[in-house]
């Protein structure tokens, strides 16, 4: 089968490339898979740079989740040959046939093709356990969602949108927002920086949950627009800078900064990470939230997805379809 294999790390990709490789070999408990769709995200781009805290043993096949059709699997297992399935992996999602665990797996709903399926697990995941199990986010509360035309800061817009928040949308693109506006009517869209007064005035006073995936001058300028007792959520640091904060600010204002890390959580609370992926799947089921899939790539066009996810040339999900 052809797959996408990085073989060195490299700040410029010229350690990946598209190779031959065997087809994967199904062991009890797992699922045979041929590919239909994998969704490219963030931390897929920087484990080709060995800058992210997974750090496979080269060389690897990229790809943290994906959607496609089973070719084998146990009898026992709860799914057929042909059936529509999703599954998060971690690694070996951009490659034409996978082997995933089946506990892993769900079906498909039938209102999803396979290019959504494969763009909800981790976006709205991340976008469920910062705003629903850390920030507890109530009807009516103010969240501004950094990052909003990314895909997990949209799968947050959209969320918050379905738990009755008023939703702050930030990017450095007002033409991008155009599109988030048109999508999802946020209460408001900023751009950044220069957001601080504004938020203030639109909320009275601050945001109470601060969604940011951005890091930087974004962090630094949230904690002078975050209210009283509100809480900050450390997503990531697409901005590169990783920012810090004087104690004295949340003792000051009173706020919290909260680490988020989806994958974790689940595997710190087993139970509660299952509830968090049948929450989410319910909602994608019953269409209260709707993954954005702005373009999708061959797997021959990898190189173009990773450029744009580098350059954040997207609104939404970037999807691999082998």
């Amino acid at each position: 089968m052809k797959a996408l294999v990085v073989s060195s790390l490299s700040p410029d990709l010229s350690g990946c490339a598209i190779e031959e490789v065997a087809d994967p070999v199904r062991r009890p408990g797992q699922l045979l898979v041929r590919v239909r769709a994998a969704s490219l995200n963030y931390p897929d781009l920087l484990m080709t740079r060995g800058a992210y805290q997974l750090k496979p043993a080269l060389p690897f096949i990229p790809g943290m989740e994906m959607a496609g059709t089973v070719l084998e699997a146990d009898p026992d297992s709860g799914f057929s040959i042909g059936d529509r399935v999703v599954c998060g992996t971690r690694l070996g999602a951009f490659a034409d046939v996978i082997a995933c665990d089946a506990a892993t797996a769900r079906h498909i709903p039938d209102r999803l093709d396979f290019a959504a399926a494969a763009s909800v697990g981790a976006a709205y995941l991340t976008a469920y356990v910062a705003l629903v199990r850390l920030a507890a986010v109530q009807p009516g509360e103010w969240v501004m969602v950094h990052g909003a035309t990314g895909g997990v800061g949209l799968a947050a817009v959209d969320l918050a949108k379905a738990l009755g928040a008023r939703v702050i949308a930030t990017s450095r693109s007002a033409g991008k927002l155009a599109i988030v506006a048109n999508e999802h009517a946020p209460a408001a869209t900023l751009t950044v920086p220069g957001f601080r007064e504004a938020v203030k005035d639109l909320s009275g006073g601050g945001a109470d949950v601060v969604f940011d995936p951005v890091g930087g001058d974004v962090f630094d300028e949230s904690t002078r627009c975050i209210a009283f007792g509100g809480r900050l959520l450390v997503v990531g640091f697409t901005a590169g800078r990783i920012a810090t904060v004087p104690t004295n600010i949340p003792l000051i204002k009173g706020f919290s900064v909260i680490g988020v890390r989806a994958g974790e959580y689940g595997r710190q609370f087993p139970d509660r990470g299952r509830e968090n992926l049948d929450a989410v799947w319910q909602l994608a089921a019953e269409g209260r939230v709707r993954p954005r899939v702005e373009r999708r790539y061959p797997l021959t066009d990898w190189r173009d997805a990773f450029a744009a996810m580098a350059a954040s040339d997207m609104v939404g999900k970037l999807v691999i379809e082998p």
